[in-house]
């Protein structure tokens, strides 16, 4: 697996049911040259935008009409085409039981609403840099 670099940026994809949201955080990524972002404004149709455009990282919202963002997560989880995926859980939910249970489904972090810019950035990147070693020790995992 290459890097990413301005030529050949990580997709992040950015699920939110609120639109505003979601501009408020393609915002945010916007300035990053590493980075492209993709959006979603649901669960089901989170899990289509992955398998189209097979993102390196979600930024995923809990709190989603017909399918929440955990259960997003599980089934990414559960499915070995998309276990690899990097998400970042961004909620307002902040009691140790929500992040317990987003722990148990699999994310691999948690940004907490309102978000501030610098450190969903540095999270990003922390998760996406995590993942590209995770791919480079183990080259088969990656597809």
């Amino acid at each position: 697996m290459q890097p990413s670099n301005e030529s050949n940026p990580s997709k992040v994809l950015i699920v939110d049911d609120n639109i505003q949201n979601l501009e408020l955080l393609e915002a945010y990524l916007e300035g990053v040259p590493e980075i492209s972002t993709l959006r979603a404004t649901g669960g089901a149709e989170a899990l289509d935008a992955v398998r189209e455009h097979r993102p390196e990282l979600i930024l995923l919202d809990i709190m989603m009409p017909k399918m929440s963002g955990y259960e997003v997560c599980k089934k990414l989880r559960a499915d070995p085409a998309t276990a690899d995926i990097g998400i970042i859980m961004v909620t307002a939910l902040n009691e140790f039981a929500d992040v317990e249970r987003g722990t148990e489904v699999g994310t691999d972090d948690f940004v907490s609403k309102p978000v501030n810019r610098h450190e969903l950035i540095a999270r990003v990147r922390k998760v996406l840099d995590a993942r590209r070693q995770r791919l480079t020790v183990a080259p088969s995992a990656a597809q």
